[in-house]
């Protein structure tokens, strides 16, 4: 969870094969599951958003391709 903006959009680049200026939700959880970052890009910039549960942790849904999709519930 050290990367910033530039690490986390050459992430999704060479990772996922994903354009991080397409508009969608990126998102990056540690390995404890009490950290997460969303990367998104709100057309003029790129934004970060970082929340760090205390005593608790994220559900994670399971994934086979290193990508899932989220409902808007989920989320």
């Amino acid at each position: 969870m050290r990367r910033g903006y530039d690490g986390l959009a050459a992430l999704v680049q060479t990772h996922l094969s994903e354009n991080p200026f397409s508009g969608e939700l990126y998102i990056f959880r540690g390995r404890r599951g009490d950290r997460i970052k969303c990367l998104w890009y709100d057309g003029t910039g790129m934004c970060l958003f970082c929340k760090r549960l205390e005593g608790t942790h994220f559900v994670w849904p399971q994934s086979g391709s290193g990508t899932i999709l989220l409902t808007a519930a989920q989320l």
